[in-house]
């Protein structure tokens, strides 16, 4: 899975990708300071199996710390957007070139309103972010239409007259997009288009585009320096339908997962408070920002909302949840002994075999039946998974 952090220039982008991952990222205070992609991984937290057990599991793809799995996903942090992009103004081309593998998107706000449409720094709170949202929706959207509209009236005579599927005819033009049969026929249903395709209008591919663009880059939103935002544009963007947003301070996780690192506090991402150890061992400044941190950030927002904007994206928006396929179904081991060895995240409502699949090609081809690790039930293909299941697959010989 791949989450794509999008955004204008200069609110927070690289900042909020370094939080998440702790990798590299230039970070800087003006426009376009990320000119290539930068591709890390972050992880979601889900309860571990193993505290049902009863013994310590040995994690291969993943990571367990005090009883929280951290499933690995991956984040691409791409160059700052700005309007007419589509046209190729900016860097425009190659950020929505960068997007086409996402599967979905965290949009960084800066809810502050201290940078204009372009990045460029402006006088706190003269700028309306929900401006932001439109118009980054709005390019992504002429994107998609861009790829649709080549050669467009030629090929939907032809599709009309041979009597093919306007969904495949579709679904081969986005090719490579992350774009799915199952969201296109989403798309279609939703867009009131005319029931002819040779009848579509420029304006029906426009709101069929933006509509493929909801159910295939679903969005959420990361409103950034809430800690000097305005209380009623937080208020105002949070309640706004059709969105899930949630307040952000990418500096400040940045900073508490620096400390954690260096073992001046006690913070796991996704925490509600940290706890100093020594505060003799901090410097003035460092003592200074951590208060500045608790009082405006942790007390005010109850975290940092980094990491609930990722899970955000994959529970809700993705509709992922986390299951474990083992090959002992009594100590959940694989072969070599290993306690629960591996996470694997599927889409909500995917089956026993959907899984078999997942693993394998020649696990789901030859798929006879699963054990449910935890009822000790057999159960059949179709069996839908469920949040954390612990799963054996049987297949022949």
């Amino acid at each position: 899975m791949l989450i794509g952090i999008v955004g204008k220039p200069n609110v927070g982008k690289s900042t909020f990708y370094s939080a998440a991952t702790l990798a590299p990222a230039e970070i800087a205070d003006y426009p376009f300071t990320t000119i290539k992609p930068n591709k890390g991984v972050a992880y979601l937290r889900t309860r571990c199996p193993h505290l049902d057990l009863g013994h310590k599991c040995n994690p291969r793809n993943s990571a367990c710390e005090n009883g929280v799995r951290l499933v690995p996903v991956e984040l691409l942090d791409v160059a700052g957007l700005v309007p007419d992009a589509w046209q190729g103004k900016g860097l425009g081309n190659q950020f929505l070139d960068d997007l086409r593998q996402a599967d979905a998107l965290i949009h960084v706000v800066d809810s502050s309103g201290s940078t204009n449409s372009e990045g460029v720094p402006v006088p706190a709170h003269s700028h309306d972010p929900m401006v932001d949202v439109w118009f980054l929706e709005k390019e992504i959207d002429h994107w998609i239409k861009g790829i649709m509209d080549k050669g467009w009236e030629k090929s939907a005579r032809q599709a009309h007259l041979e009597g093919e599927k306007i969904e495949e005819l579709i679904y081969t033009k986005l090719t490579g997009l992350s774009v799915s049969i199952g969201h296109i026929h989403a798309a279609i249903r939703e867009a009131s288009l005319p029931e002819s395709v040779v009848a579509w209008k420029d304006e029906d591919l426009m709101r069929l585009s933006a509509t493929i663009r909801k159910h295939s880059k679903p969005m959420t939103l990361a409103l950034n320096k809430a800690d000097i935002a305005e209380d009623a544009t937080l208020q105002r963007m949070t309640k706004t339908e059709g969105y899930l947003s949630l307040p952000t301070c990418a500096q400040s996780e940045l900073a508490l997962r620096r400390a954690a690192k260096g073992g001046l506090i006690d913070y796991l991402p996704g925490d509600v408070e940290f706890k100093m150890r020594d505060a003799s061992k901090l410097n003035p400044a460092q003592k200074k920002g951590l208060e500045y941190i608790q009082t405006h950030v942790m007390g005010k927002f109850k975290g940092t909302g980094v990491q609930q904007c990722l899970e955000n994206a994959a529970y809700n928006m993705l509709d992922l949840i986390p299951v474990y396929p083992v090959e002992d179904e009594h100590r959940w081991t694989d072969k070599q002994g290993n306690v629960l060895p591996d996470t694997h995240l599927v889409k909500r409502g995917a089956t026993a075999r959907d899984l078999a699949y997942k693993i394998h090609t020649d696990l789901g081809d030859n798929f006879i039946r699963a054990m449910n690790c935890r009822t000790q039930r057999v159960v059949g293909h179709d069996y839908v998974l469920q949040p954390s299941d612990v799963i054996t697959i049987i297949t022949k010989k």
